[in-house]
C-alpha cells in the first residue's frame, strides 16, 4: 500500500545523545547518592506526614445546585436546623427508653455543648404532656434516634472529636442502651481502612509472578523494593498536601492500588531491557542508561498519559472528583520518578548479579532481531493472527460485546449505609432505623420554601396550596406539615421515602418533589422552593455526573489520541488505541455492573444484597482505566514502531512486537491484576468496585485487545497503520519514544 503524496511515513532520528541517557548511566554510576536520597525522602516526609499531615474525609459541597442553595437558606434562616444533620439511633431491647429519660436528657444536653453542634433533637415526647408523641421514637418505645446537626461536615472532624462524641452518650450505655451512630456521625466512627490485606496478598502474587516470569530473586525484588517505595513517598505528600485541603475517604487507597500497579509494571519495563543487555554481556552501567534511555522513554510518556487521563476528571467541575484524580496522580509522578532514577541505581549496585539467586532458567526479553527468523511461540502466533486476521477480530469483539452486555442497564446512585459490614456502627444505626421508622428514614428530604417574595396577606394561601400539593404524593411514605422558621421567611419540612436511600423509588421521589410537587404548590407566587439534606445532595451530585461524563469521556479519549498520535505518528494506530480502549473499559464496566448491580455474585464479595454503580465510579474508572490500557499500548507499540522502522515490513514488525513484549506484559498484567483484584477484600463498596473493575479492565486489556485485537487490527490497516498527513508529520512534535535517537553501546 503506496502513502498517498499528501502523506509521510516517520523516518528514523538520526543519533544523538539524551538527558535521560545522561540520568540513567549516573544513577548507575553514583548509585550510593541516589539510595541515600530516596532513603532520606522516604523518612523524611513520613515524619512530616506524621506531624502536619492531614485527614480524609467525604465532605464536599455543590455550590449552585439547589440542594446547596437550600441548605445555605435554612443555615442563615434557622441556624439549629441547618448544618449537616447526622444521628445518634438510640435501642433498648429490654425496656422502653422512656424508662431511661434521665440518661436520655442528660446526653442530649451533653451533646447540644459538644464544639460545632448546632442543635440536638431529643427524641423522647415531653413529659409534661401523656398524649405527646415524637416522630424520633418508634411506635413500641424500643427504638429512637437524637438528630444532631453540625456546623461542619462530622466526618472532617478526627478521632479526637468522636472519643468526645463517646464520651457524651456514655451515660446510656451504662444503663444497657445500645447506642451507635448513623449519617456521616456513623462515617467518621468507621473503622480505619488500611487495607493491609489486599496490599500484602497484591504483594505476594506480585512476588510469584515475578519470580516465575524473571526466574531471578534480585530481579524480582527490584520492581517491588522500587514501587513500594514509590508508594509510601506519595501517600507522605499526599497526606501532607490534604493538610491544606480536603480529599475523599478513598483517596489514599486510591492512590496506593494506581501507585502499587503502575510502579511494580515501569520497573519491570525498565529492568527487563536492562537483563537482555547484561545477558547479551554489557557493561551494567552502560546498560542501565541505555534501559532508561529507551524503555524509560515509554515510561515517561506512558506516565504522561495516565496523569493527563486523571487530570481529565477536573472537566467535571466537582472539585471532589478531580481530587481523586489528583491524588492518584500523585503516586503516578512518584512511580515514573522512582523508574528512571531508583531503578538504575539499584541496577547499579547489583552489577552483573542481578541473576545470581535463581529459582528457575533466566528469560528476559526474547531478544529476537527485526528482519531475522524467529521461531518462538509468540511469533508463531502472531503469524496465525496475520493469517486469518478477520476471525481473530470477530472473536475479540464477541468477547467484549457480551461482557458489555449489562452496561445497557447500568443505574448509577449513591451506595447506602445498608451495604456495609454488619459490623460499622452506622450499617446497624441504619438496620436500627428501618426497623423501628421504615428504610426512608435513614436519609429524610428536607423540603424549604422560601417566602421572602410572598407578602404577609398571600403566606398562609402559600402554605394551604403547599400542603395540599404534598398530600398523597406517590412514594413518599410520609411528608410532615410544613412549619415557618423564626423569622417566617421560610417554610421548613420533611419528606420521607418510603424505599431506601440508594433505591430507584427514592430518586424518582426526589426529582418529583423538586420539579414537580413544590413548584406546583407555590405557582402564581414568588416562592422559590428547594429540596435539600444529605441525600438530596447526592441526588444532586448523581445529576451533576450523568450530565458530564460524556464530556470528560471525550476530553480523555481526545488527549490519549494527541498524545498517542504525536508519539508514533500514524493517525489510524492513534484511532485504534482510543476504539479498543473504549471497547475494554465497557466491557469491564458491564462485569461491575453484573457482579452490583444485578448481584451477580456480590455477597460472596461481602456486599449485602444488590446496589447501584456509585456515581463517581464509572467516570473514576474510565479516566484510570484508560491511562492504564495505554501503558501496555504505549509498550507494545514502541516495539512495533521500532521493528517497523528498520524494516519497512508492517506484518513483521506486528509479530516483532507481540514476541518481544508479550512475556513482559503478560506479567505485568498479572501483578496489576493481582493488586487492584486484592482490594475486592476492603470493607468499602466503593473500593470493591474499582478494585474488580480496574483488574477486569487490566485482564481484557492484556488478553482480548492484546492478544486478539490488536495484532488483527494492525495486520488490516498493515502500512496504512503509520500513514500521516504531511502537513501534520511537520506541525506535531517530534517525541523520540524507542530511544533510536540514542547512540548504540559500542558509540564512543
Amino acid at each position: 500500500m503506496a502513502p498517498p503524496s499528501s502523506s509521510t511515513y516517520a523516518a528514523p532520528a538520526k543519533p544523538r545523545g539524551g538527558w535521560l541517557l545522561r540520568l540513567g548511566e549516573w544513577c548507575a554510576r553514583h548509585f550510593v547518592v541516589v539510595i541515600i536520597a530516596w532513603l532520606v525522602a522516604l523518612g523524611g516526609l513520613h515524619a512530616l506526614q506524621s506531624a502536619f499531615g492531614g485527614t480524609y474525609s467525604d465532605d464536599f459541597n455543590l455550590p449552585g445546585t439547589q440542594s446547596n442553595t437550600g441548605a445555605e437558606l435554612l443555615k442563615a434562616h434557622d441556624p439549629a436546623a441547618g448544618g449537616t444533620g447526622a444521628q445518634v439511633v438510640l435501642h433498648d431491647a429490654a425496656k422502653p427508653l422512656t424508662d431511661d429519660r434521665s440518661q436520655v436528657d442528660q446526653v442530649v444536653g451533653s451533646l447540644q455543648k459538644l464544639p460545632h453542634v448546632l442543635s440536638a433533637q431529643n427524641p423522647l415526647p415531653s413529659s409534661s404532656s401523656s398524649t405527646a408523641t415524637s416522630t424520633s421514637l418508634s411506635k413500641d418505645g424500643s427504638t429512637g434516634y437524637i438528630t444532631v446537626r453540625f456546623d461542619v461536615n462530622p466526618t472532617s472532624l478526627g478521632d479526637s472529636y468522636l472519643h468526645q462524641v463517646d464520651t457524651a452518650v456514655k451515660p446510656l450505655r451504662t444503663a444497657g442502651v445500645d447506642v451507635e451512630y448513623g449519617g456521616p456521625l456513623g462515617e467518621l466512627a468507621r473503622p480505619e481502612t488500611k487495607d493491609l490485606t489486599s496490599e500484602a496478598i497484591g504483594f505476594a502474587v506480585a512476588v510469584v509472578v515475578l519470580l516465575i516470569g524473571f526466574g531471578s530473586v534480585i530481579a524480582a525484588g527490584v520492581p517491588l523494593v522500587t514501587a513500594l517505595i514509590g508508594v509510601i513517598v506519595g501517600l507522605s505528600v499526599l497526606s501532607l498536601v490534604a493538610a491544606a485541603t480536603t480529599f475523599a475517604g478513598v483517596s489514599p487507597t486510591l492512590a496506593t492500588m494506581i501507585g502499587l500497579g503502575v510502579g511494580i509494571d515501569y520497573a519491570l519495563f525498565l529492568i527487563t531491557r536492562h537483563r537482555q543487555l547484561v545477558m547479551d554481556g554489557r557493561d551494567p552501567v552502560r546498560a542501565a542508561g541505555r534501559a532508561v534511555a529507551t524503555s524509560g522513554r515509554a515510561v515517561l510518556v506512558s506516565g504522561c498519559t495516565v496523569i493527563v487521563a486523571l487530570a481529565g476528571l477536573y472537566v467535571s467541575r466537582v472539585s471532589f472528583i478531580g481530587k481523586l484524580g489528583a491524588a492518584a496522580a500523585v503516586t503516578v509522578i512518584t512511580a515514573v520518578i522512582g523508574a528512571i532514577t531508583l531503578v538504575p541505581a539499584l541496577l547499579g549496585l547489583i552489577g552483573r548479579r542481578i541473576d545470581r539467586y535463581r529459582v528457575r532458567p533466566t528469560v528476559a526479553e526474547g531478544g529476537a532481531v527485526p528482519g531475522t527468523p524467529s521461531q518462538g511461540g509468540w511469533h508463531r502466533y502472531a503469524r496465525r493472527v496475520e493469517g486469518r486476521p478477520w476471525w481473530f477480530l470477530l472473536a475479540g469483539l464477541v468477547v467484549i460485546g457480551v461482557l458489555a452486555v449489562p452496561l445497557f442497564s447500568i443505574r448509577l446512585g449513591h451506595i447506602d449505609d445498608g451495604a456495609d459490614p454488619a459490623n460499622f456502627t452506622d450499617r446497624r444505626a441504619f438496620d436500627l432505623i428501618s426497623t423501628g421508622f421504615g428504610p426512608g428514614a435513614n436519609g429524610p428530604f428536607t423540603l424549604v420554601v422560601d417566602q421572602r417574595g410572598v407578602a404577609d396577606d398571600d403566606r398562609a394561601a402559600l402554605a394551604g396550596n403547599l400542603q395540599k400539593a404534598l398530600t398523597d404524593v406517590p412514594g413518599a411514605a410520609s411528608v410532615s406539615p410544613l412549619t415557618a422558621t423564626p423569622d417566617g421567611d421560610l417554610l421548613v419540612g420533611t419528606a420521607v421515602s418510603a424505599r431506601a436511600p440508594q433505591d430507584a423509588g427514592t430518586t424518582s421521589l426526589f426529582n418529583h418533589l423538586k420539579d414537580d410537587v413544590l413548584p406546583k404548590g407555590a405557582s402564581g407566587t414568588n416562592a422559590s422552593t428547594y429540596v435539600t439534606g444529605t441525600t438530596a445532595a447526592q441526588e444532586d451530585f448523581l445529576d451533576i455526573i450523568v450530565s458530564r461524563l460524556p464530556l470528560i469521556i471525550a476530553v480523555v479519549v481526545a488527549l490519549a489520541f494527541v498524545i498517542i498520535l504525536i508519539v508514533f505518528r500514524g493517525v489510524l494506530v492513534a484511532l485504534k488505541a482510543a476504539v479498543l480502549n473504549l471497547l475494554s473499559i465497557a466491557a469491564s464496566y458491564g462485569v461491575v455492573v453484573a457482579v452490583f448491580q444485578w448481584g451477580w455474585g456480590g455477597p460472596s464479595l461481602g456486599v449485602s444484597g444488590t446496589v447501584p454503580i456509585e456515581s463517581y465510579v464509572p467516570m473514576m474508572m474510565f479516566a484510570i482505566v484508560f491511562g492504564l490500557s495505554m501503558d501496555y499500548e504505549v509498550f507494545l507499540l514502541t516495539r512495533v514502531h521500532e521493528a517497523w522502522q528498520r524494516t519497512g515490513d508492517s506484518k513483521d514488525s506486528v509479530a516483532h512486537g507481540l514476541e518481544i513484549t508479550a512475556r513482559v506484559i503478560t506479567c505485568a498484567a498479572l501483578i496489576m491484576v493481582s493488586v487492584f483484584g486484592a482490594f475486592i477484600l476492603s470493607d468499602t463498596v466503593v473500593i470493591k468496585m474499582l478494585g474488580l473493575g480496574l483488574a477486569v479492565s487490566v485482564l481484557i486489556d492484556a488478553t482480548v485487545v492484546r492478544l486478539l485485537l490488536v495484532p488483527a487490527v494492525m495486520t488490516l490497516l498493515g502500512r496504512g497503520a503509520w500513514w500521516i498527513p504531511g502537513w501534520l508529520d511537520r506541525v506535531l512534535p517530534h517525541i523520540d519514544t524507542e530511544g533510536e535517537s540514542v547512540p548504540a553501546l559500542n558509540t564512543p
